[in-house]
């Protein structure tokens, strides 16, 4: 029997998931759990780069981890846990930022982007946020990382820092590759459709989030930017807009665009909005009915959190241990 390939990824709890993050990422990471063994992580320790309310910080914890499984992710079949719960992330963090160049990490497009931002806040971890980033993955003996566009630059790093690991201390860590699923919708902003769809938004009808009732998702899709042609036409680079509503659409009812243009020749935007808005609050009304009970069963979470970090700290601390032996800390 063939050992199934490992996949690690995580999200930052940031608040809450959008649309964007479920039809390009989390539906992705459903389909893989019988196929893969896979590892899914909160990454709190990420979040230390902003400034958080402790309150605030341990309920979007929480509530991402209900998110994660209100969204399919089966703690039965995946490791669901904590990135702040196993010690083993920070202290290999260590390990590797001094294997990692200050040259590497000034090339990092994403500190740039978020240091202009938030210039009264401009942190050490905002700055090595990619090596504990490269720790998350290579603990695990990762064969596989889903990737998005954003995340390319720090998933190569991670691959040069195991590399030169290894280059000195033998077969330590699996160089991982990138996961690109066979489908993933990119879902771009409502409002300006020529950038992604992403919860930093300061619009708020930019996005929606998996948390939205369903007449805040069909009244974020009526005043969703198009064009003045009113043909509904898939032309991404000359119809952004609506081509983007078409993406999403179809994502959702699992119909072509050549079908999705039949179905709706010769009707104006306004119906099509509504269709959209009523078939993406149709697909998220199971999701957020799953997390409403969760969010009532706090101790089954905590359960979770507990089995996924034993779980998690067993196979990062065999990565530990032959790090620290390979360098001499035992």
């Amino acid at each position: 029997m063939t050992e199934k390939k490992r996949i690690f990824s995580g999200m930052q709890p940031t608040g809450f998931l959008t649309l964007g993050n479920y039809l390009g990422a989390m539906r992705n990471w459903v389909a893989l759990q019988d196929e893969y063994d896979c590892i899914y992580s909160v990454v709190d320790l990420h979040s230390l780069t902003v400034r958080n309310e402790a309150k605030d910080l341990r309920e979007r914890r929480m509530s991402l981890l209900a998110q994660y499984i209100a969204c399919g992710i089966n703690p039965e079949k995946n490791i669901l846990f904590m990135q702040s719960h196993v010690s083993a992330h920070a202290e290999l963090c260590w390990v590797l930022s001094c294997f990692t160049y200050m040259g590497e990490l000034s090339r990092m497009t994403q500190f740039k982007e978020k240091a202009s931002k938030q210039e009264d806040n401009i942190n050490a971890g905002l700055f090595t946020y990619p090596v504990l980033m490269a720790a998350d993955i290579l603990l695990y003996q990762t064969d596989l990382v889903p990737v998005g566009d954003d995340q390319k630059q720090h998933l190569e790093i991670a691959r040069d820092i195991a590399a030169r690991f290894n280059g000195i201390y033998g077969d330590v860590f699996k160089v991982p590759e990138p996961y690109i699923p066979k489908v993933g919708a990119r879902i771009m902003s409502l409002q300006d459709p020529t950038g992604k769809m992403s919860k930093s938004d300061e619009n708020k009808n930019s996005y929606i989030s998996l948390l939205d009732p369903p007449e805040t998702i069909v009244r974020k899709f009526k005043r969703a930017v198009t064009d003045s042609e009113a043909v509904i036409r898939f032309d991404a680079e000359n119809k952004p807009g609506i081509s983007n509503l078409m993406s999403i659409y179809s994502s959702v009812t699992g119909k072509t665009l050549e079908q999705i243009q039949n179905d709706f020749e010769g009707r104006g935007y306004g119906d099509f909005k509504i269709a959209v808005g009523e078939a993406v609050a149709e697909t998220l009304r199971p999701i957020q009915e799953r997390y409403r009970e969760l969010m009532a069963s706090k101790d089954y979470l905590l359960d979770v959190m507990r089995k996924g970090a034993e779980n998690a700290s067993r196979i990062a601390g065999r990565t530990l241990a032959k790090v620290y032996r390979k360098t001499g800390l035992v």
